[in-house]
């Protein structure tokens, strides 16, 4: 079938489709955002359908699946919201001398962090988080190239800054 053959009988399905829609979001802005999600993937995917087969069950298919992929990414973000500064988590896996030395290391971490660019800060906190590479270059609409190379620089810049730190903290030490 034809892109326009194709994209024709999409117009045949579009109430159902719409319903469907509002269905799984319960508002009518969302919905319309699912649809035309639904209908971008369907065009960009139609080489996938297999003439002869139930073209509105197809188009649900993937409206269904963009609406559970999309929920994940935003349950994802909200817990990353709800989490505390990386560094938290491993200063109390480490082993450490005292409590003082652990919070000193988490506050490092965090001065770090918050003086990293935001163009290194976002896509590398994304990534901690657990987002693939190609989910943060969708959500930033960036290359995936850029992403990598901007997670590799915030890698370097943090790796750069709290080892200074660390050799400060361990001068200190030896002169004490």
């Amino acid at each position: 079938m034809t892109n326009l053959a194709l994209s024709s009988n999409f117009g045949e399905h579009t109430r159902s489709l719409m319903a469907f829609a509002y269905h799984l979001t319960k508002d009518r802005n969302d919905a319309e955002d699912l649809y035309q999600d639904t209908m971008y993937k369907a065009l960009r995917y139609q080489h996938q359908y297999q003439p002869k087969t139930n073209l509105l069950a197809w188009l649900m298919t993937i409206m269904r699946n963009t609406f559970i992929n999309d929920w994940r990414k935003r349950r994802r973000a909200q817990q990353a919201g709800n989490m505390e500064i990386p560094g938290v988590t491993l200063a109390q896996k480490s082993v450490v001398r005292n409590g003082g030395e652990s919070q000193m290391t988490v506050g490092e971490i965090t001065h770090a962090l918050q003086h990293l660019d935001e163009g290194l800060r976002k896509p590398f906190l994304m990534a901690f988080r657990g987002y693939k590479y190609e989910e943060i270059a969708q959500e930033m609409e960036l290359p995936l190239g850029t992403i990598k190379s901007r997670i590799h620089q915030a890698r370097k810049v943090l790796r750069r800054q709290l080892s200074a730190w660390y050799r400060t903290q361990r001068l200190s030490e030896i002169l004490d």
